[in-house]
């Protein structure tokens, strides 16, 4: 059995998305399977966002929700973020608990006076699932899946945190509720096998 960190990260916490109920698909079958699962939910949370390079080099006294995020990033041996493409990639917020969470000295440490960098955390692998307006194809192909593969290889696999499997769901707007169900059917596969 596995400990899985769930990362829901549709920034609007004011209602209910697809996002969040592919989410819980994936946790409630997790939990189902005897996975110990713990769930973040980012629309749900407030934090400053970073805005200079002292910030983010900072450890001195970090802030409450960073130093707990840490705690359950390292102990989890599978991460899943699942998130709308937004302006082409992340939402904002994504970026910015990313930003705070994944600092020097957590996920990495600087070696050689500056000049290289090791992975600090490894061992985990990862999930990423997109939703978005447009066909999945079409962002793979005529967009290369370009934020996608920069969120997988400079921070995620950067981090010590493979393989890194990806779930694309495109014309999520468009979907009728057989497609949308047999999402949440694969996410539900997904969250029993901990993958």
């Amino acid at each position: 059995m596995k400990n899985i960190l769930v990362i829901q990260a549709h920034p609007d916490g004011s209602t209910r998305h697809y996002c969040h109920a592919l989410a819980e698909a994936y946790a409630n079958a997790a939990l189902a399977a005897g996975h110990d699962v713990t769930m973040i939910n980012l629309g749900e949370t407030d934090f400053p966002i970073l805005r200079s390079k002292a910030e983010w080099e900072s450890t001195d006294q970090l802030p409450a929700f960073v130093t707990n995020a840490q705690k359950v990033v390292e102990e989890a041996d599978h991460l899943v973020f699942i998130y709308p493409l937004w302006l082409g990639t992340m939402p904002a917020l994504l970026k910015a608990w990313l930003e705070q969470v994944f600092r020097s000295g957590f996920v990495f440490n600087v070696v050689r006076g500056g000049k290289a960098w090791e992975a600090r955390v490894g061992g985990q692998t990862a999930r990423v699932v997109v939703t978005m307006g447009m066909p999945a194809l079409f962002y793979n192909l005529f967009y290369f899946a370009h934020s996608l593969r920069s969120f997988e290889r400079n921070i995620l696999k950067f981090s010590g945190i493979k393989p890194v499997r990806t779930s694309l769901i495109g014309s999520v707007d468009a979907k009728d509720g057989k497609q949308r169900e047999k999402w949440l059917e694969t996410m539900a596969r997904f969250g029993r096998a901990g993958i």
